[in-house]
């Protein structure tokens, strides 16, 4: 075996143990730093309540602002831990997408080229979405795989198991 072949081999298998934790630890601390920003925060969801989709449209914005919030709070320590990382991250894209069509998406736009535009990080009038955007590209392989070996999906998975 060679010097390559055995680095790549330790390679794989340090990935196989951890190729999904900075994913997770990424995705936890945005998250979660919007959270607390929400909790010390006063609600703005009144003024955009109305670009909400459904059914978020039909809830009154403080419920939406309490579910945003705690939602943020609770779900990226989910992720953090490798705990519910497949639940944690089907609510994170939902909160994802309500934020895409409620603030980040253009108001206007009549062309495929104007939408483009709005995949920027600032808001030039065509909208922002490129980050939340990430963001569901980032969560897609948790919610696929799980959070891999190293969390407690796996450990729990394994105490399961071994009792049946």
């Amino acid at each position: 075996m060679t010097t390559l072949s055995r680095t790549l081999t330790t390679v794989d298998r340090f990935g196989n143990w951890s190729a999904d934790l900075p994913l997770r630890l990424f995705l936890a601390w945005e998250f979660f730093e919007s959270g607390v920003e929400k909790f010390n925060g006063s609600n703005w969801f009144a003024d955009l309540q109305e670009s909400f989709p459904f059914p978020f449209n039909v809830l009154p914005a403080e419920l939406n602002w309490q579910l945003s919030m705690w939602a943020e709070l609770i779900l990226p320590l989910l992720l953090l831990l490798g705990l519910g990382t497949r639940f944690a991250s089907a609510g994170l894209m939902v909160i994802t997408v309500v934020a895409i069509a409620a603030v980040h998406w253009p108001m206007h736009w009549w062309t495929l080229a104007e939408l483009a535009q709005g995949y920027a990080f600032t808001d030039q009038g065509f909208g922002n979405f490129k980050l939340p955007v990430i963001y569901l590209v980032a969560l897609l392989p948790l919610l696929l795989n799980g959070a891999g070996r190293l969390s407690l999906d796996h450990w729990l998975k394994g105490r399961f198991a071994a009792r049946t």
